[in-house]
């Protein structure tokens, strides 16, 4: 489907604001031409006086056939002329603008809220500069089009038919000559416009590389420094860049190319008209006014057409921004957002694994998950221990409905997820990863994300329930301050606290810990520890973790190995099997056997 059609289909609503925006372009176009039909008549007045074609044809009837008065009223006309045409000027700019705005605003939003909807497996092949590429400057390219470009297709078209009328009505065989090199202007603008959308494309693609590798590059700008790349990391950029340069240096080759061949076309109809018009005129078959009009028509009909070169390279950068947008927008959300209705102050917290089975490649193998067959009794701690790859992680990913369960489900009260609505489900369980995303907000705003109408008090509480108020009181501004983008003012430490205070506040029925204390240090471990130990009573807690240290308390702990688990119990019946778990408890602890 061709862009400029999916656009159309997304901008329903839209629809009057663009016929408004047409209508004003047309009528602007209209008033636009009349100024030169005015000059032939004016010539026509001061040359044949009483006998002019505006004093037989048209006043005669009103008796004003006097050259004075004729001129005066032609004065009049033209006033009214220009003001028509400055009128309609503002009313189209004004329409076209806001329509443009509007347009990629909602466009933006509703993209951005497509794209969070998706589920995780798409963003595994997406780089998300290339997605801010889109959500940003190739909206802001539709945009542009819509400001200027769309105004300036109608006109053209308008122009073209509309002069056309009056050079058949004054001399149809000087408009049959003058006229010819139109569908050769058209003809060659399509022409270089097929030739621009490959290159168009690959513009568009490249720039969002550039993107990816800038997005990369700055959110990894610590690593950088560290291993001293700036000079490798900026080679990457100019790689990308070149890339870019060369992409564009292809569509401008051919885009630069359109104008001189107008231009070339333009000599022939406007020369056309100049010396056959100027011949007729001087054998007595053309009026000396209407040859004016004529001579002016032309320069009006096709001087505008050297604008299609500049228009049809807004327009072909456009439709590629556009497909890429309206792509996005239409790629399929696998994981559906509606279900039965979920309270979560109802919710238990029993959790059951049935024949569990998953996989991260599309083919299926390697299995992630194997066959996890697990009951969890609401209110309990449960933890899961193993090397890495070895599958916990994705058994939250899968509870938080991440990705699809392939085999299998997973139950909560008796009631497949699969089955309740998606929101529902995540706001009854409190998430806290290894790697927690902050706000570029206060530390009371972060600590109360997601959560509406909380009190300054519950978010204190929560805050001494997760062992941050210590360091947030010692900050100048306390739960005020800023944190910076991501939170890159605060340690890692203080970071996961701020987390797990969030997790308190939204006091769900399960709470999900996914290696929440495995890159902080050992005192601000056994923070949390406490506070774990006091959050997680009543209430169904999982916890993933790598030191073993942090999961002695739990009341059952599942040691996995690719993809299944091989031992569960306690802490101690772990140890006195002296299997797997004890192994790793003597690795961690420095035992000997």
């Amino acid at each position: 489907m061709h862009p400029l059609k999916k656009l159309f289909g997304y901008a329903n609503n839209y629809r009057r604001d663009f016929r408004l925006a047409t209508l004003y372009s047309v009528l602007n176009k209209f008033f636009d031409i009349l100024p030169e039909v005015l000059i032939g008549v004016a010539v026509d007045i001061v040359v044949n006086g009483d006998k002019s074609f505006l004093a037989k044809q048209v006043l005669g009837g009103f008796g004003i056939t006097d050259t004075w008065h004729q001129l005066i009223l032609l004065g009049a006309l033209n006033v009214l002329i220009w003001g028509g045409e400055s009128w309609f000027e503002y009313l189209l700019s004004l329409r076209w603008r806001k329509l443009a705005q509007n347009l990629q605003h909602d466009l933006r939003l509703d993209t951005y809220s497509h794209v969070q909807k998706l589920e995780m497996a798409y963003f595994e092949n997406q780089r998300t500069g290339n997605l801010m590429s889109i959500l940003s400057e190739d909206i802001n390219q539709m945009e542009r089009f819509l400001n200027g470009g769309a105004n300036q297709i109608i006109q053209v078209v308008c122009s073209s038919v509309m002069v056309s009328a009056v050079f058949f009505s004054l001399q149809p065989s000087l408009a049959v000559i003058s006229l010819l090199p139109v569908p050769a202007i058209l003809f060659g603008a399509f022409w270089f416009q097929k030739r621009l959308a490959p290159r168009y494309a690959e513009v568009r693609e490249a720039a969002g590389d550039v993107s990816a590798r800038l997005n990369n590059n700055l959110l990894g700008l610590a690593t950088i420094k560290a291993f001293a790349t700036e000079d490798f990391e900026t080679a990457h950029i100019a790689q990308a860049s070149h890339a870019y340069r060369n992409a564009n240096a292809r569509a401008i080759a051919v885009s630069a190319a359109i104008t001189p061949v107008i231009r070339m076309a333009i000599l022939a109809g406007f020369t056309a008209t100049l010396v056959y018009g100027g011949w007729l005129v001087l054998h007595g078959q053309l009026a000396v006014g209407a040859y004016s009009v004529l001579v002016f028509l032309t320069q009006r009909l096709l001087w505008p057409l050297t604008g299609l070169a500049e228009v049809a390279d807004m327009y072909q950068r456009s439709m590629s921004s556009i497909d890429r947008v309206m792509n996005l927008l239409q790629t399929p959300i696998k994981i559906s957002y509606d279900g039965a209705p979920l309270d979560a102050g109802t919710v238990k917290g029993e959790l059951k694994f049935e024949e569990v089975g998953f996989s991260y490649a599309e083919n299926g193998e390697p299995q992630t998950l194997k066959n996890i067959n697990l009951t969890i009794a609401a209110g309990k701690t449960i933890a899961f221990v193993g090397s890495t790859g070895s599958g916990k992680s994705t058994l939250v990913k899968l509870l938080l409905r991440f990705y699809h369960v392939q085999h299998g489900k997973i139950l909560l009260d008796g009631k497949s997820i699969a089955e309740l609505n998606l929101q529902d489900l995540r706001r009854s369980i409190g998430y806290v990863a290894q790697d927690s995303f902050l706000t570029d907000g206060s530390i009371a705003e972060n600590i109360a994300y997601g959560i509406k109408d909380v009190s300054e008090q519950a978010i204190a509480d929560a805050a001494r329930a997760a062992e941050a108020s210590e360091f947030i009181e010692k900050l100048p501004l306390g739960f005020a301050t800023r944190i910076g983008e991501r939170g890159q003012k605060l340690s890692g430490g203080q970071r996961q606290r701020l987390a797990l205070a969030r997790a308190i506040l939204k006091n769900p029925p399960i709470l999900v810990l996914d290696e929440a204390t495995s890159a902080v240090d050992n005192e601000t471990e056994a923070a949390i520890q406490r506070s774990l130990d006091v959050v997680s009573r009543n209430r169904t807690t999982i916890v993933i973790a790598h030191r073993l240290s942090t999961v002695r308390q739990a009341d059952c702990i599942h040691l996995m190995e690719a993809g299944q688990i091989i031992e569960s119990g306690t802490h101690e019946q772990l140890l006195t099997r002296n299997g797997g778990y004890a192994a790793l408890w003597r690795l961690q602890t420095g035992e000997r056997t």
